[in-house]
Formats: structure tokens, C-alpha cells, sequence
């Protein structure tokens, strides 16, 4: 990379994005590439690692903001923001287990129909009727062709 940086449309290429993110992410303030003597932004090795942490972050479920406050040195929030992220993403975690396990049941489950599964009705009924929350142990690998366990 000549040390002029990259031009907004290799920099763009080189994460498979449409050069107007860049733009975008630049007036929201997450991105500062220097200008040439026409005014033509050059991304530096700097502004590229930026553009990584943007992308993971969102990928991670982060908002601009977020990120914004994330890639600020100086931002006081700077820890209860990526605490408030981390909780998230814990729940998160858990929604998604929720899922996989009721995926490993419905696949295990000798009814075809999941929502004819006596024992997975029974959860669902509760949930419904605001008596019960969706369990974390859905799967009971002991028993592959019922694979729900109540708690």
C-alpha cells in the first residue's frame, strides 16, 4: 500500500462493502480518512484496522453508537457500554441455545408435526399462558425420542 493510503473504492473493495458505508460511517463519526489535494479520501493502515473493528462489532450486534463509543479513547461510557453489550450478547447466547435445542428436539421428536409434540405442547402451553418461561434444557439426550425435559 503506498503510504498516500487507499483510495475510498479500494478500501471499500478490500471488505466487500459499497463505498457509500464508508461514507456513512464517516459522517457518523466513526471514520476520519485524510484527504489528498483534491479532496479525494485516502484510507491509511490505521483507518482500514477501523473499518475491521466497525464490521466486527456489527456483526456482534452493535450499534453505530456503540462502536462510536467503542473506538473513543476518550469516552467515559466507554465500560458501561461494552458491559451493556456483553449482557446483551449473553442473552443472546442463550436465545440461540434456547433454539438449538428446540431444533435437536423437533428433529429427535417422533411427531412430525413439532407443535403435536405432547411434551413440547406442554411447555408451550405454559409459555403462552404466562405460567412458565422457555426452559434452558430443552434437550434431553437420554431420552432421543421424546428430547424435551420440563424443569
Amino acid at each position: 500500500m503506498k503510504s498516500s493510503g487507499l483510495p475510498i473504492g479500494d478500501a471499500a473493495t478490500r471488505f466487500s462493502l459499497p463505498t457509500h458505508v464508508l461514507r456513512h460511517w464517516e459522517d457518523a463519526g466513526l471514520l476520519a480518512p485524510a484527504r489528498d489535494g483534491g479532496g479525494r479520501r485516502r484510507y491509511s493502515d490505521d483507518d482500514l484496522v477501523r473499518i475491521a473493528v466497525i464490521l466486527r462489532s456489527k456483526a456482534a450486534g452493535m450499534s453505530l453508537d456503540q462502536i462510536r463509543v467503542l473506538l473513543d479513547d476518550q469516552a467515559p461510557e466507554r465500560h458501561r457500554v461494552l458491559e451493556a453489550h456483553l449482557a446483551d450478547l449473553a442473552e443472546r447466547v442463550a436465545e440461540m441455545e434456547r433454539s438449538r435445542l428446540m431444533t435437536e428436539h423437533a428433529l429427535r421428536c417422533q411427531a412430525h408435526d413439532i407443535t403435536a409434540c405432547p411434551r413440547f405442547r406442554e411447555i408451550v402451553t405454559g409459555v403462552v399462558a404466562g405460567t412458565r418461561r422457555w426452559p434452558t434444557d430443552l434437550a434431553d439426550p437420554s431420552t432421543p425420542s421424546r428430547g424435551i425435559r420440563l424443569p
